[in-house]
């Protein structure tokens, strides 16, 4: 399902009828560097099969590749660029939670890679706009000037033990920052690379189903 009024290129799943797994809660998923608003509908069928899916294409494109956000080399953000696209896609969250009629209380962030970073973003200047995140390959966004407050916002951050892109000392780096805003955040190392362990979407599900927020 489309809606043009919405200024993102998206697909929407509207959520399983109350009462059934997952019934109210929506995924906005993420896709990484290259991706579209298709890449990640299955992921999030999978680990919460009742919610709702919200899925828009990345806005910048890195040769014919789209992205969420520039970046200046692989793993350096431009991060004026990241600000305005952060503050675009939490726009856009809003008008789709009036468009479509979901709880805008209730949205969960489940990006990879590119799109794992434009949500840590949005944790970090739109606090409360997201009920929670799943955060697979993220790295530290940036550094608030500020101290920011996601009191109790669970957040899980799946980082690859081989990962050639982001040292484990800026997942690490990650992590801390989202519990020093009090973000109850679970950090688990896969032993992998920059891709998905084979049964790392397993435990999304099960840490959606622990987190209250299924």
């Amino acid at each position: 399902m489309t809606a043009p009024s919405l200024d993102f290129v998206h697909q929407f799943v509207p959520a399983a009828p109350p009462g059934a797994a997952h019934g109210g809660l929506t995924l906005l998923l993420l896709h990484g560097t290259g991706g579209d608003e298709h890449d990640l509908l299955p992921v999030g069928r999978a680990v919460a099969p009742g919610a709702a899916l919200l899925s828009p294409r990345g806005r910048v494109l890195e040769g014919s590749a789209p992205r969420f956000f520039r970046r200046l080399a692989e793993g350096v953000f431009d991060v004026p660029d990241l600000v305005a696209r952060t503050h675009e896609l939490a726009g856009f969250v809003a008008a789709a939670a009036t468009g479509y009629g979901f709880d805008p209380a209730r949205v969960v962030a489940l990006g990879f890679s590119n799109g794992a970073n434009i949500a840590a973003s949005t944790l970090l200047l739109h606090p409360g706009l997201l009920a929670g995140a799943v955060l697979l390959r993220a790295m530290v966004p940036f550094e608030p000037d500020a101290p920011v407050r996601l009191p109790g916002t669970p957040v899980y951050l799946g980082a690859g033990r081989f990962d050639p892109i982001i040292p484990a000392a800026n997942s690490a780096r990650l992590a801390a920052l989202l519990d020093d805003s009090g973000a109850r955040t679970t950090l688990e190392w896969q032993p992998t690379g920059h891709q998905l362990a084979p049964t790392e979407l397993d435990r999304v599900r099960q840490w959606l189903a622990a987190s209250a927020l299924a």
